[in-house]
């Protein structure tokens, strides 16, 4: 079957949401293609901000129309985001009062962070929340609101105006994309308004994400990169690429 060039990108578009990723060899056999139309596809599709290209293929952008679940991201970059998440507990410091973002990384961080002392993390994620609930040292303030079924987080005027109550030492924020033109995004506003809301209660700001979110960008900006404190990477986010973030204001730490 020949697809106009339009119904090729519809149809890679799905199959990257679907599988998490595309290849480009494998794209031009299913579609009966060059591999060089594939790549000129991609190209084209990564210029619209639907696609990231890599080498021999290609993975989504979040967007308004589109976001993964926490269960997928449970799966991909797993033993980057530990390093992240463990480089990004360290952080701590003499902080008693945190909040913890949704997200599969921040996750990981509540996990990571010291059970010998008293804390008190504020989250708007049941999975963070269900982590550290049993542990004897850390007190847990659940803020509440509309849970979301992908990210089993609360949003919504009721999760905001809990948060606004608050002022915190140390916010662990994750994002969807971060770039230095755009800063920090998100595709769903509701999601947008408890980051806000989360940055401005905390002293300090730690943003911590795997290098795949670099250059990125959601709908919702929530933060420019001068916000933050600190950026948590691994090495797989290039030395220059990070020092240009670094020259926005925040330390990068890469792992």
């Amino acid at each position: 079957m020949n697809r106009t060039a339009e119904e090729r990108q519809r149809e890679i578009v799905l199959v990257a949401r679907r599988d998490g990723s595309v290849d480009v060899t494998a794209l031009a056999t299913e579609l009966g293609v060059a591999r060089e139309t594939v790549r000129r596809d991609l190209r084209v599709l990564e210029d619209h901000g639907l696609l990231r290209r890599t080498h021999g293929g290609a993975y989504p952008v979040e967007s308004a129309g589109f976001e993964t679940t926490l269960a997928f991201r449970a799966t991909s970059h797993v033993p980057e985001k530990r390093r992240i998440a463990a480089a990004a507990a360290e952080l701590l410091g003499d902080a008693e009062t945190v909040f913890v973002d949704e997200g599969f990384t921040p996750q990981l961080i509540a996990e990571a962070l010291p059970r010998d002392r008293p804390l008190t993390v504020v989250t708007a994620s049941l999975p963070v929340a269900g982590a550290l609930a049993e542990t004897d040292t850390v007190s847990v303030l659940l803020l509440g609101g509309r849970v979301r079924s992908g990210t089993l987080a609360t949003v919504d005027h009721w999760t905001t105006k809990m948060l606004a109550g608050f002022v915190v030492d140390l916010a662990f924020i994750g994002a969807n994309g971060i770039s230095r033109e755009h800063g920090l995004t998100t595709p769903d506003p509701a999601v947008s308004e408890v980051k806000t809301q989360a940055i401005r209660a905390a002293r300090r700001t730690v943003f911590a994400g795997v290098h795949t979110k670099f250059g990125a960008v959601s709908f919702c900006r929530f933060a420019e990169v001068g916000a933050l404190e600190t950026i948590v990477t691994s090495t797989l986010l290039p030395t220059a690429e990070a020092h240009r973030y670094s020259l926005l204001g925040p330390q990068v730490i890469r792992v």
